[in-house]
């Protein structure tokens, strides 16, 4: 087989009995189901560390059941429904949103393929299924997940909700497509779309350190993908309430909570998959134990992989402040997406130069050059553009009235505030003397009848 290019072996999926597919789609169910309720309260737990708060305390032990009894307040308060609302959108909005989660995490490998377990006295792999565009499906279950946001804002009626919606679209839809070629990036290096092939393939090196800039950009895309802070841009309740969910309540609103954190488990797993080995143990415990990667041990790799990234989400949430609408799309569009693009070219180069037997030292000569001569010519061009600004003649500030509509306004690009009228100096004011008359500045009295006074 070909370093480069991964041979693609499915043989030892689709032949369990109906029943073992029923149980290991009921166990991917529960696992995002109660991975759902154990992130609610670690985010909880973690947020009041950071603040030096207590946390949830109250139900269950240490306060770990406090997700699950938010959820049956949920399930048993009043569910309404407002007039304006598209009746039969309004109520499948919140389950477009979470299904998409739910599917995704079919085609995730929590053992390796090779490696079958006993279930019930049956050998099978610890995967429901795998596809040769496996990868394609998971963008495909994104980008289906967008619908329910936007038909939950548009089907409620009202303005709020429906920016909101639109928001998160515009969001998701720009941030979609710098994720999408940092998984083509991994695509190229390791020539398989299969998740189970892409994680065999990082037996010798993980992918986060022969591809760092992807990791970075996929780490950036899925905190904006799923609508987490910094990028909670749909939920910011200074001005839109509460986002495309604001017309929500009950059991429909909680669906939207458990659609949000089934997405965060969803791009934590998929980036464990792509960058960090996947199920495989860690290097110093995978160098002197034979064993890690065999039995059941890899899902425990694989699950505490998943949640150092979900402490990820929660420590951005506890850290940085919300960004402004303008940022976020500056950085999807003009940052995130040409670095995404010229890396992926990058990659491109590097793999076919390997693949033509180059050595390393070539392949570095060649890239090194290409990068200086792109910085070069970016010089260049700066250079140029500065010229041209400083060439032309600076233009005089258009007239600007603040109270020209009755209530104050701030000035658009170009113009400029009327200049505020400054305070005397310190020896030109009056002195004053409290309770009296002014007795310095109207040169009415003498300085004797003044000490008198």
């Amino acid at each position: 087989m070909s370093p480069y290019f991964a041979a693609e072996d499915l043989s030892m999926f689709g032949r369990d009995p109906w029943w073992l597919v029923v149980v290991k789609a009921v166990f991917c169910f529960a696992f995002l189901l109660l991975s759902v309720l154990f992130a609610i309260v670690w985010e909880r737990k973690v947020v009041a560390w950071m603040q030096l708060r207590v946390g949830p305390n109250r139900h269950g032990p240490w306060g770990m059941l406090q997700s699950l009894a938010d959820g049956i307040k949920l399930m048993l308060k009043e569910d309404l429904i407002v007039k304006r609302a598209d009746k039969v959108v309004y109520i499948l909005a919140p389950i477009i949103a979470a299904i998409p989660a739910f599917m995704a995490i079919a085609v995730i490998p929590f053992g390796p393929a090779g490696n079958e377990v006993s279930i019930f006295g049956q050998r099978t792999t610890m995967q429901l299924t795998d596809l040769p565009i496996a990868m394609l499906y998971i963008l495909a279950c994104a980008s289906i997940g967008i619908y329910g946001i936007v038909l939950a804002g548009w089907s409620s009626g009202s303005t709020y909700p429906l920016l909101g919606g639109l928001r998160s679209c515009a969001q998701m839809i720009s941030y979609e497509i710098a994720m999408g070629a940092s998984f083509a990036s991994v695509f190229l290096y390791s020539g398989s779309m299969s998740t189970s092939t892409i994680v065999e393939q990082q037996q010798d090196r993980w992918y986060i350190l022969l591809l760092p800039v992807s990791f970075i950009l996929y780490i950036v895309t899925m905190v904006g993908e799923t609508n987490r802070a910094p990028f909670d841009m749909p939920e910011s309740e200074g001005d839109l309430v509460g986002g495309f969910n604001t017309e929500y309540s009950s059991i429909k609103f909680a669906i939207f909570m458990l659609a949000e954190y089934a997405n965060m488990i969803t791009v934590s797993a998929v980036s464990t998959t792509l960058f960090l080995g996947g199920w495989r143990a860690p290097w110093p415990i995978s160098t002197f134990w034979e064993g890690a990667n065999h039995g059941w041990w890899p899902m425990l790799w694989f699950i505490a992989k998943v949640q150092l990234l979900l402490f990820l989400f929660i420590w951005l949430r506890g850290t940085l402040p919300r960004v402004r609408y303008d940022q976020l799309m500056k950085l999807g569009w003009k940052v995130l997406i040409p670095v995404s693009v010229t890396w992926l070219m990058l990659v491109a180069t590097v793999r076919t130069l390997r693949n033509e037997n180059y050595d390393f030292a070539q392949i570095a000569l060649y890239v090194c050059g290409g990068v200086l001569v792109l910085l070069l010519l970016s010089f260049i061009a700066d250079m140029f553009r500065n010229a041209g600004k400083e060439a032309q003649a600076p233009a005089e500030p258009a007239d600007f009235d603040p109270m020209a509509g009755g209530f104050p306004v701030p000035p658009l690009p170009g113009q400029e505030l009327p200049p505020v009228p400054r305070r005397r100096p310190h020896q030109e004011r009056e002195l004053i003397v409290s309770g009296g008359v002014d007795t310095v500045s109207d040169g009415s009295l003498d300085g004797k009848e003044a000490s008198d006074g």
